[in-house]
């Protein structure tokens, strides 16, 4: 585009510049940006499909089965695999696969739910303790220290034979376990927040602290959490199944995979499938979880974008 050298007497405007729509470049926000690099990854996308892959077979398979993951007929009992029982059948005679497909609604449910638990505490709790500061910081993780001490996975043992055992008692147990960790990430995070020109600016408005708190700072840690979240779900499964191999988690005749896992190694030598099957779903989505949440800590990394 040029322009002319002088204006003439009867031309009292300048030239007017056109721009074209597809020469605007849009903006991005931070959670578009993360999944675009998400996407990039073909690692941790193959993981997250897997993953919602799994979930469907589990909350959705046992509606398309003509099998009782809890009738027992003891007719079929411990039969391998075959046209009938894809996966086998248990001591009981039960169809395996849907007692699998079941066990992974609890094994996934806990991990979900009880991750949930740990998450809201841990964020509150930390959150508060970083902006509070002051002595008020400093008790708050010495409390934190002492709980760090105590062997958290006798204390679920107790607390699971000292009441009634449930699901939803394994939930609130497990996620309150947990959640110590998180308390610490986010605090580490809203220390370094807290200073920022948009947490003065909240100050000097007469904001509440409880507003601060939940409206300006937890919002800027959630990268962060969403990370940790996906880092904590396989860890709080590996407790549940553990706590079920001892016997301590869900009742039959509902089964998880930490339950399932443990009736196979009790029947490894002659019929090992009852341990490999229930045990390769396990590790498949302790796998794609750990896979997931490296690529959200990348993806949600402000040091991995160039632009």
């Amino acid at each position: 585009m040029s322009f002319p050298k002088s204006l003439s007497p009867s031309s009292k405007r300048l030239p007017t510049v056109e721009i074209q729509l597809d020469q605007i470049e849009e903006g991005t926000s931070l959670w578009q940006d993360a999944w675009r690099r998400l996407s990039s990854n073909r690692l941790a996308l193959i993981s997250f499909w897997l993953l919602v892959a799994m979930v469907l077979f589990c909350f959705v398979g046992p509606l398309l089965t003509s099998y009782s993951y809890r009738t027992p007929n003891l007719d079929n009992a411990l039969q391998g695999p075959s046209w009938a029982h894809w996966f086998g059948t248990d001591d009981l005679g039960r169809d395996q696969l849907t007692r699998v497909m079941k066990g992974g609604q609890i094994s996934l449910g806990v991990g979900i739910l009880a991750t949930t638990v740990s998450l809201i505490i841990g964020v509150l709790y930390g959150a508060t303790a970083a902006y509070l500061g002051g002595k008020i910081d400093n008790a708050m993780m010495r409390f934190v220290d002492v709980l760090y001490a105590l062997p958290f996975t006798i204390f679920v043992i107790l607390l699971m034979t000292l009441f009634e055992r449930s699901i939803l008692l394994l939930f609130l147990v497990i996620g309150a376990v947990e959640w110590l960790t998180m308390a610490r990430i986010v605090r580490g995070q809203v220390i370094s927040l807290k200073r920022q020109e948009f947490i003065e600016a909240a100050v000097s408005m007469g904001l509440s602290t409880r507003r601060i708190i939940v409206r300006h700072l937890i919002p800027n840690v959630l990268g962060v959490v969403a990370v940790y979240a996906t880092l904590t779900v396989p860890a709080v499964m590996l407790l549940e199944s553990f706590l079920s191999f001892l016997g301590l988690g869900v009742q039959p005749p509902m089964p998880s995979w930490g339950s399932l896992i443990k009736l196979g190694a009790d029947n490894l030598q002659l019929y090992p499938y009852l341990l490999v099957i229930p045990a390769l779903f396990f590790s498949l989505t302790l796998f794609c979880l750990n896979f997931l949440g490296d690529g959200l800590r990348d993806a949600l990394d402000p040091q991995s974008s160039k632009d």
